[in-house]
């Protein structure tokens, strides 16, 4: 029991304010804003923090194996974000029933709204530039609409592989701050 009116008047306001406003939970803040393309600009292929994380993390949630780094080509040519360490192939293969259902929990895990009905909640927290699979490509700066894809390296979809057309697995690129594990998401865990 406090000892003084004062003190027992600071402790009735700090139960109060606890009662009322109790802490927010750390997803209650809106999510990060949605994405602008950040292209890589340098060879530093060792993953990132917040990339080795979400790799983890889709491995344990949605089973099968991820790869994230790939070697620069001499000279220096940098042209993806895995050259970078903040880009993720997570394999789901769209040719199976469990891997188109593997990669479509994922993406509506991903692109699903809030409480809140912010867009994309999660992929917003964290830090997803964009998403292509199964000759789809769902980037930040379009809302994640999902638009055909096909890589540059191919001439059209009926002669490109499966790895270019991302049938084999879903490729996730992020920020250069969610790499590092500075975005809502990776700060909350």
């Amino acid at each position: 029991m406090p000892r003084s009116p004062r003190r027992a008047a600071v402790l009735a306001c700090l139960l109060v304010l606890a009662v009322v406003s109790p802490l927010a939970p750390a997803h209650a803040a809106p999510p990060e804003p949605l994405a602008d393309y950040q292209p890589a600009a340098h060879c530093a292929p060792k993953a990132k923090p917040g990339t080795r994380v979400l790799a983890r993390w889709l491995e344990r949630r949605y089973g099968s194996r991820t790869t994230i780094s790939r070697s620069c080509t001499p000279g220096g040519d940098v042209s993806s974000e895995h050259q970078e360490g903040r880009a993720i192939d997570w394999f789901a293969d769209a040719r199976t029933p469990a891997g188109r259902a593997s990669a479509r929990a994922l993406l509506d895990a991903l692109l699903a709204p809030d409480a809140a009905g912010n867009v994309a909640a999660k992929a917003r927290r964290m830090g997803v530039m964009y998403v292509i699979w199964n000759d789809r490509m769902y980037a930040a700066w379009d809302a994640f609409r999902p638009g055909p894809y096909l890589s540059s390296s191919c001439r059209n979809r009926r002669t490109c592989s499966p790895t270019l057309r991302h049938r084999d697995h879903v490729h996730i690129s992020l920020t250069r701050r969610a790499a590092r594990g500075l975005t809502s998401w990776y700060l909350a865990r």
